[in-house]
């Protein structure tokens, strides 16, 4: 299981109504913060999908294209908070995001928030 990037994920969150274009849009396609990855953020169902569009390096990072974390989570201000499933791992995590119009800094802790770890992302 590769932790960094059931966080990282894990933290591009959306809640589950689909929300306006604003500057605190998640949805659409983001970098992340050591350019080894790229997601697309998007409704999938009645929840939000970071579903994996490209990864620099899949056997190094333990990650592939196609690969997705599942989100519940709702919008408040400027930030979103909830929940995530990773089914790749059969991990559940909680989730906070804060987004701009062209950045994203998520947080996600898994282990009941014994560890967290924050990421940022670049708007694409």
């Amino acid at each position: 299981m590769h932790l960094r990037y059931i966080i990282t994920l894990s933290l591009l969150l959306s809640g589950s109504a689909v929300a306006t274009a604003s500057s605190h849009d998640i949805f659409g396609t983001w970098t992340r913060g050591d350019n080894a990855a790229r997601v697309k953020m998007a409704t999938c169902g009645e929840q939000i999908c970071a579903t994996n569009i490209w990864i620099k390096d899949p056997a190094q990072q333990n990650e592939k294209v196609g690969d997705r974390l599942i989100f519940k989570i709702k919008q408040s201000g400027d930030s979103w908070s909830g929940t995530g499933y990773d089914p790749q791992r059969k991990l559940n995590l909680s989730a906070k995001l804060h987004a701009s119009a062209d950045s994203m800094t998520t947080t996600g802790c898994v282990l009941a928030g014994l560890i967290c770890r924050s990421t940022t992302w670049t708007r694409n």
